[in-house]
């Protein structure tokens, strides 16, 4: 059965104008989310066994004179779970400076029985922080470094929802390892710990992040000191200059805990102890544990540097906090703010 939510011309941002300003950013936002959802509806018209004329997903990628350039399927099940467009704008007499040349996007979750199974397990390594280890990966990352390699870092965009935000945060982090900052476009991005940020109150919820860094802290330095020394390096300083875009729903348990992250590192500085969360904030309890155990840990949600951009609108539930779909209304009640590691 088809969805209103697959159809562009219902769902879609038709309100953009034509040419598109790619010096705004809700121009920019709305337009990396219909690419991100363009992939969920080819894993779905896949799977609905939908082709041209009745495929559901090409408006949404044509809508905004891009064209399909590559599918990234999964070799456990077949299934599309990203892919790579390239902007054709239809004269060369359009300005496009600001436009990506191309865009490396990805899907997360679907709730369907013929993708449900592996992305499920997918999810299962990204809370063990093992995504890096995982065959998809694997073929994402390599499609970032063909296209790099093909065509330079100048305008390539990465972006993703949810799942999708973390194979597209992975891939952002490896090639900034190496000096090449991809702009990235992370839609609900996992934060997997405790929920603090849920707690109603601002004072137990500060105290509560305040002991957990002195306990993170501390581990980490004993930890440190039973490691070789190569180990010690702060994998944060090659990482620091790359400032992902976040797009987070206060209202979505799932990223909502990077609100707390970012505020609490300020809030440390403000304190005072500063030094104290620079060791916290580049460890977790859960990696601290696995590193203990000797096993190869890589926690995604812990980023240096990052622009969060918070969806301050109402969602009336936590699909709707979830979902794709918000982050191309044109009436949402955006905050900005940009934390910078140093």
């Amino acid at each position: 059965m088809t969805s209103e939510r697959d159809v562009f011309s219902i769902s879609g941002p038709i309100h953009l104008s034509s040419p598109l300003n790619w010096k705004c950013t809700h121009h920019r936002r709305s337009v990396a989310a219909c690419l991100v959802q363009s992939v969920y509806i080819l894993e779905r018209d896949r799977q609905e066994h939908r082709e041209e004329p009745e495929a559901l997903a090409p408006p949404w990628w044509e809508s905004f004179h891009f064209e399909l350039n590559r599918k990234l399927v999964d070799d456990a099940d077949s299934s599309i779970f990203g892919a790579i467009f390239e902007y054709k704008p239809p004269t060369s007499n359009l300005t496009i400076a600001d436009a990506p040349r191309f865009v490396i996007v990805f899907r997360g979750t679907i709730t369907k029985k013929d993708s449900l199974n592996r992305d499920l397990r997918l999810d299962w390594h990204l809370i063990q922080n093992s995504l890096h280890q995982t065959t998809r990966f694997e073929i994402a990352m390599q499609a970032v470094r063909n296209i790099v390699s093909a065509v330079g870092n100048s305008n390539i965009w990465l972006a993703g929802h949810s799942l999708g935000s973390a194979m597209a945060s992975l891939a952002g982090r490896n090639m900034a390892k190496i000096g090449i900052l991809l702009e990235a476009y992370l839609f609900n991005p996992p934060f997997f710990s405790a929920p603090i940020e849920r707690i109603k109150g601002q004072k137990v919820k500060n105290g509560i992040r305040i002991a957990n860094s002195f306990v993170t802290a501390g581990l980490s330095f004993i930890l440190q000191g039973q490691q070789e020394s190569s180990t010690l390096e702060d994998p944060f300083v090659s990482l620091s200059s790359w400032v992902p875009n976040l797009f987070v729903n206060p209202n979505d348990h799932i990223c909502s805990e990077y609100i707390g992250y970012f505020q609490h590192r300020k809030n440390m500085e403000d304190l005072g102890i500063g030094m104290i969360e620079k060791l916290a904030t580049r460890n977790s309890l859960g990696d601290i544990f696995l590193r203990a155990l000797g096993k190869e840990s890589e926690p995604l949600h812990l980023l240096p540097s990052a622009k969060l951009i918070l969806n301050l609108s109402p969602s009336p539930d936590f699909k709707t906090a979830h979902g794709i779909h918000q982050w191309w209304r044109p009436d949402l009640h955006l905050q900005t703010m940009t934390y910078i590691y140093s």
